[in-house]
């Protein structure tokens, strides 16, 4: 029994030696776990280290593109003065053609048997004439010999007359008919270059259709149609930039007429601006976006990529010291015309402002930065750059 109870007591002193070190594992990673508490506090903490640029006022035009058509200033639309059916085409559309110089045929037979024609009928004329000439100069003989009477005299002179008025009038009917008879050799007006060509050797013409046009080549003009509602700022001599789809620019220029009349179908005013085309790029009938520059405003620009845009709405970060320290706070701004690869601020920033132009996807409203200026943090990566190569 001794023995027993001596081996209880043992087993009971064992164990709680196990309790005891067990409390002292859990109170050890209790105080490690404290220990760490502060660190973890102070990473998240840090501050953010971000770019940041002042926002400052400049000059923004207060400008317009409309769509323009380039069209040339010295342009002839080809019309037939006569009526007939093509038989030949001389020119195809961008040929350069002399003055003169024939673009198509239209079937001239019917004319030409008009002419002939009329020459007949001169020449028969011509031969009265003769004949009425002889009667008159012998009834003026007879006449003054007392042979015939006064009466018979003047008939014979009438007759003269007549068929000498006559023969003047076949004439000039003739030389009519021969004019008219060119007209079926459609020429160029000028020296220039030749446009679309839309009829056919067979089709039937009209004085009212559209054989080609012939457009000389050099300066062009930009036919830009304004809306109504923006017609009452149009004056001449308002800054003109020609740009192609791409936003490139192709010429600058000015404003030179303003239409006086509203398009009643279109509701807009024309106005035009002389588009130099020294090099040749340009090409009649080419679109190009013109852009009208009506006045130039004081506002605030800023970055288009320090922009985020949130269910339709645009948001831009700010550091502002709020005097525990300088933390990043989002902005809801209201944006107006693109300003090159900067956005105009209408409304939410103003000029002063220190403006976070990097890490924005990183940042929430309120989280604590550390400022770093975007000018030389650039100036640091181009040296860094150039020291490696």
């Amino acid at each position: 029994m001794l023995l027993l109870s001596s081996f209880h007591r043992f087993a009971a002193l064992r164990l709680s030696a196990g309790r005891q070190a067990a409390v002292g594992v859990a109170l050890a990673a209790l105080v490690a776990g404290c220990g760490q508490k502060p660190a973890a506090s102070a990473d998240a903490g840090a501050a953010m280290p971000v770019q940041v640029q002042p926002v400052k006022a400049t000059t923004i035009p207060d400008a317009t593109e409309y769509l323009s058509v380039l069209k040339s200033r010295h342009s002839a639309n080809i019309n037939p003065q006569v009526e007939g059916q093509i038989v030949r085409i001389f020119a195809k559309s961008g040929d350069q053609v002399k003055a003169g110089q024939a673009l198509l045929q239209i079937d001239p037979l019917k004319q030409e048997a008009t002419v002939s024609s009329q020459e007949a009928s001169r020449a028969a004329q011509a031969a009265n004439v003769a004949l009425a000439k002889i009667s008159f100069e012998r009834s003026k003989r007879l006449f003054e010999a007392g042979v015939i009477a006064k009466a018979e005299f003047d008939s014979a002179q009438s007759n003269y007359e007549a068929s000498v008025a006559q023969l003047e009038a076949l004439q000039e009917q003739v030389k009519s008919q021969r004019a008219e008879l060119k007209y079926y050799s459609v020429a160029a007006p000028m020296d220039g270059i030749v446009g679309d060509v839309p009829v056919r050797m067979g089709d039937r013409v009209a004085v009212t259709t559209l054989l080609t046009t012939v457009d000389e080549p050099g300066a062009l003009e930009a036919y830009i149609y304004v809306p109504v509602a923006r017609s009452r700022s149009l004056r001449l001599g308002l800054p003109v930039k020609l740009l192609d789809p791409t936003g490139t620019l192709l010429a600058t220029t000015t404003i030179t007429f303003v239409s006086p009349q509203v398009d009643q179908e279109t509701q807009t005013v024309l106005a035009k601006a002389a588009a130099p085309n020294a090099q040749g790029k340009l090409r009649v009938s080419q679109q190009v976006r013109a852009q009208i520059t009506w006045g130039q405003r004081e506002g605030a620009t800023i970055p288009f990529l320090s922009l985020n845009r949130i269910n339709g709405q645009f948001f831009a970060f700010i550091s502002t010291n709020e005097g525990k320290g300088t933390v990043a706070r989002q902005k809801l701004i209201k944006i107006g015309d693109n300003v090159g690869n900067d956005v105009e601020v209408l409304d939410g920033i103003k000029p002063g402002d220190h403006l976070i132009v990097s890490g924005t996807q990183f940042l929430q409203d309120g989280t604590p930065v550390n400022e770093q200026s975007a000018a030389n943090a650039q100036a640091a990566q181009t040296g860094s750059k150039e020291s490696s190569n």
